[in-house]
């Protein structure tokens, strides 16, 4: 009898710890005891039933259920089973709710996970391979040498690099080293349902705003795109004004070489000049490359390689 319910004991330890650690994932973002919307976009799932709990799991490891979370959501839920669902539902709607510990430890490895950052120029910048591509190293440049193309420029058979289309989902992957200081980051994660971007529909700000960011392991807005670098521009008694000066008349833009720098405005708000993330973020692609990159940044090191200080850099050189 006794060991009858060590085994019940030991079985019921280890379904649970199946779906533990998933409820300690949830808790990033959607609290302690589900008590919160997630990022602002989700249901608060305490409030669900547990039938539409076990609904909506269900629906996003399948794909066929969600809206804005739906690829964030689908990459957690895609490794657990029925039972693991049904058990998750179970606990939500039976009060259980994720221990502190637990959860600031899992939101703390999740952001260490994250925080890994790959060095996607490491292979094309290889000392050996660039002295074997440098063409001011060869006595004789043959047309097979020249451009992209390392081909004959006659022949018609080079095929573009082909990308596969299997990047992780949002919050599953690892970050990419920027390509110089303060470059704008390249995206590593799959934006399959997150095109296109407008000023009123950005689903990128639903992990990537500063409060939000940090519990879900994902790279911050900086406070670059918080802040308003725009001259004040005003049309005032048929005169075009910028940052208080007279620069031409209603019609007109005159001569704006005089605004030398305006006034920055901190906002407490994304500047709306800065919505269209994909403008300078874009998908990357770690790919063979044609020819070895000789580019060299210099003081990308440290934090700069996943992050920016162009907050504090962003004047130098304007007098």
């Amino acid at each position: 009898m006794k060991m009858i319910k060590l085994l019940a004991i030991g079985s019921l330890m280890m379904a649970s710890s199946i779906y533990a650690a998933s409820m300690a994932a949830c808790a990033g973002c959607h609290g302690q005891h589900f008590e919160k919307s997630a990022m602002g976009a989700s249901k608060v799932v305490k409030d669900m039933s547990k039938e539409d709990i076990i609904k909506s799991l269900k629906g996003y490891k399948a794909g066929t259920y969600g809206g804005a979370m739906k690829n964030i959501m689908s990459a957690q839920v895609k490794a657990l089973s029925d039972k693991d669902i049904e058990a998750i539902a179970s606990s939500i709607k039976g009060g259980m709710g994720t221990a502190t510990d637990k959860a600031t430890a899992h939101a703390a490895a999740a952001a260490v996970a994250v925080s890994k950052v790959i060095d996607i120029n490491a292979k094309v910048g290889d000392k050996e391979r660039i002295n074997k591509e440098d063409l001011g190293n060869k006595k004789e440049v043959s047309e097979e040498v020249l451009g992209l193309r390392k081909t004959t420029l006659f022949g018609e058979d080079v095929k573009p690099p082909v990308v596969k289309e299997d990047r992780p989902a949002p919050g599953a992957a690892p970050r990419f080293e920027r390509a110089y200081v303060n470059a704008p980051p390249m995206i590593p994660h799959s934006v399959e349902g997150l095109l296109p971007i407008t000023a009123k529909n950005n689903q990128c700000l639903n992990c990537h705003m500063p409060d939000k960011a940090k519990g879900v392991g994902a790279t911050p807005i900086p406070p670059t795109h918080f802040t308003n670098y725009r001259p004040d521009t005003v049309y005032k008694d048929g005169k075009l004004v910028k940052e208080g000066k007279v620069v031409g008349l209603k019609g007109d833009i005159g001569n704006t070489s005089d605004i030398k720098l305006a006034k920055s405005k901190k906002l407490n708000h994304l500047y709306q000049g800065r919505f269209n993330c994909s403008q300078c973020h874009a998908p990357q692609a770690n790919i063979d490359v044609a020819v070895a990159n000789t580019f060299k940044p210099d003081g990308l090191v440290g934090d700069l390689k996943s992050s920016s200080n162009l907050i504090d850099t962003i004047d130098e050189g304007v007098k």
